[in-house]
């Protein structure tokens, strides 16, 4: 009975192995299928082409090898454009080597997407400084030229900032490749919430771009999904003024969530914590991370917590230690422990914040400690 089992096993085994091979075959997008063709061996053209201009053939081939066993490519004319916007020659090959499929846009394509993204950037500068950072979002085979440019006149019409339309471009290219009518009906619910929890109107358009600067992908969600949470929230014990400034400080996160897990959320930290529903709201407000971090992340980092010494009651007074990971706080806490700091007997905000934050913290803390503390009434020693 022990041999069919351990057959079965095996069996299991080598499924498994295949499955996950198969995800990491890489495929070929479906906008380049139809203007390129796979070969079997490498496009020597484009590997010159690349060897010229000392782009990192060995990471390509690495990471994306495909791009080139494909003909046409147009490696020179790519490079051309990019040195025309002001790109130095080692600028030009990081684009490539982290993007290599730039080189399989039609050029006709990439002057028009220039054109359009110029209209957003104040100068080809810039321009070439978005593209360093996402060159995918720049380089996308473009049939939706024509949807681009609408969602760009419609965020233009918002009086939104040219720098945050930008931003939106290069972080969130999908919501400007898909037709405009579906990022109004998402920033008119927005608004509409806005206006419905009390916000100030003349305040709109500054909050709705530091909404989408802060969080891009906003644009993408479902609108229902939003009306969903916000009536779930209310229905939970939160004010009107309170709700928004959950949708202010949640960075857009609010429209990524949903009933259910939030309910599981925050009976796992009510239960955790051990407190009312009014405290809970309190502390929500100034960790809205509490509503979207699973069970399994919250337990981790409360264990981490406590296994440094922390207190519950200094958790509930610092609760935005929990954005941290488990591994930044112990990190934290050791340069602390090396100065003589107690972190169980003080106050968590010293190891809270980003790691700016943590480091002006941690460098006056380190400053106080060695600089000597001079009484100007105390007498002076002379010798004798």
């Amino acid at each position: 009975s022990e041999q069919p089992y351990n057959f079965v096993s095996m069996l299991r085994l080598i499924a498994t192995s295949l499955c996950l091979r198969c995800q990491h075959v890489p495929v070929l997008p479906s906008n380049l299928r139809a203007c390129s063709t796979l070969s079997s061996v490498e496009n020597q053209q484009t590997v010159e082409a690349l060897y010229e201009l000392s782009v990192d053939i060995q990471k390509v081939r690495k990471l994306k090898g495909w791009v080139l066993h494909q003909n046409p490519a147009y490696t020179k004319e790519v490079a051309g454009l990019l040195r025309n916007m002001g790109a130095s020659g080692p600028i030009i090959a990081h684009i490539l080597a982290v993007h290599p499929e730039a080189v399989l846009c039609n050029p006709e394509q990439l002057q028009t997407q220039q054109e359009l993204w110029m209209s957003v950037c104040p100068n080809h500068r810039e321009l070439i400084g978005v593209i360093e950072k996402f060159p995918a979002s720049f380089f996308t085979a473009s049939s939706n030229h024509e949807n681009q440019r609408k969602n760009i006149a419609y965020f233009q019409s918002l009086n939104l900032n040219k720098r945050i339309i930008t931003k939106l471009m290069a972080s969130a290219p999908q919501s400007f490749g898909r037709p405009v009518e579906q990022n109004q009906l998402m920033v008119c619910t927005l608004q509409q919430a806005y206006k419905e929890l009390g916000g100030d109107e003349a305040n709109m358009k500054i909050w709705l771009q530091k909404l989408m600067s802060q969080n891009p992908f906003v644009l993408l969600k479902p609108p229902e999904m939003l009306r969903q949470n916000l009536v779930f929230l209310k229905n939970r014990g939160f004010t009107t003024s309170e709700l928004l400034r959950l949708l202010s400080k949640l960075k857009g996160f609010v429209t990524e969530l949903n009933p259910d897990s939030m309910c599981r959320t925050l009976a796992f930290s009510q239960e955790a914590i051990g407190c009312s529903d009014a405290e809970l709201r309190e502390i929500i407000l100034n960790c809205p991370a509490l509503l979207y971090y699973p069970e399994s992340t919250l337990t981790e980092r409360f264990e981490g917590l406590f296994s440094a010494g922390i207190s519950m009651s200094q958790i509930i007074q610092t609760p935005t230690v929990l954005e941290l990971t488990t591994q930044i706080v112990n990190y934290r806490i050791n340069q602390l422990k090396a100065c003589g700091y107690d972190i169980s007997a003080g106050s968590l905000d010293i190891i809270n914040g980003t790691k700016k934050d943590f480091e002006m913290s941690f460098g006056k803390l380190q400053l106080r400690r060695e600089r000597p503390l001079f009484n100007p009434v105390a007498p002076l020693k002379a010798d004798d």
